[in-house]
């Protein structure tokens, strides 16, 4: 005989879903920002907070297309059903990170370019331009580990650094999770408040990606422990 096993539950198709449709949600804001400042760059309208990027405007239109493709198509990278592909076939998992390597490549690379060539707009000092360069650099290292790992087939690492990089770009959308309540609570933000909020945000998407990563890490090795097997009472 052996011990009796508890079946592993399983969440319902639906509430897959959910990570992505939350993810998405989160990343609104920056996507409905960079659409604004995209239209202010086509239309010529040049105000005081844009005028710094009509100047040098290739890398805000590689910056702002670049980082709504990896939002959203890698917000879909977080379902398992899409991760297994038919058989002679790529999954649309893998399909989906040969796109969302470049891009994402493309977005954090622009980014540290905006932030070391363009003028610093008000609020933004010297601690929010070291803390720009920092995570982006790692979004950056973060994503060729990532593929690194995947050319060496260590899926499971893989999964690790690229959900580190995504957490990192989505940080963007967790800023206004992060600043509202400050508004709301305590005022305006001033330059050290603003630097220390946005470097939280990152902080804080860097901790819940590592919980997950954690956790899946500790599921995965509970499910492969060895069963036990127990001898049967006497006398049966």
């Amino acid at each position: 005989m052996t011990s009796a096993t508890l079946p592993r539950s399983r969440p319902h198709p639906r509430f897959r879903w959910l990570v992505p449709a939350a993810l998405i949600f989160l990343s609104l804001i920056p996507l409905i920002a960079g659409t604004v400042r995209l239209t202010e760059l086509t239309g010529g309208h040049i105000t005081p907070e844009n005028v710094r990027f009509f100047d040098s405007p290739a890398p805000v239109l590689i910056h702002i297309p670049t980082v709504t493709v990896y939002l959203v198509l890698g917000a879909f990278q977080f379902v398992p059903s899409l991760r297994r592909g038919k058989p002679g076939r790529a999954s649309w998992h893998k399909m989906a990170g040969r796109l969302l390597v470049p891009t994402g490549l493309l977005a954090a690379l622009s980014g540290l370019w905006m932030a070391v060539f363009y003028d610093l707009p008000p609020l933004d000092g010297t601690l929010l331009l070291i803390f720009r360069l920092a995570f982006g650099s790692a979004m950056v290292v973060f994503i060729v580990l990532g593929f690194l790992a995947v050319r060496r087939r260590n899926y499971v690492r893989h999964s690790e650094w690229m959900s580190r990089a995504y957490a990192i770009g989505i940080a963007q959308g967790t800023i206004a999770v992060v600043t509202i309540p400050w508004i709301v609570l305590v005022g305006p933000v001033t330059e050290l408040s603003r630097a220390l909020l946005i470097g939280a945000s990152w902080v804080l998407s860097l901790a819940v990606a590592e919980f997950f990563i954690y956790r899946r890490a500790r599921g995965a090795a509970q499910h492969s422990a060895p069963r036990v097997r127990t001898a049967p009472p006497s006398g049966l």
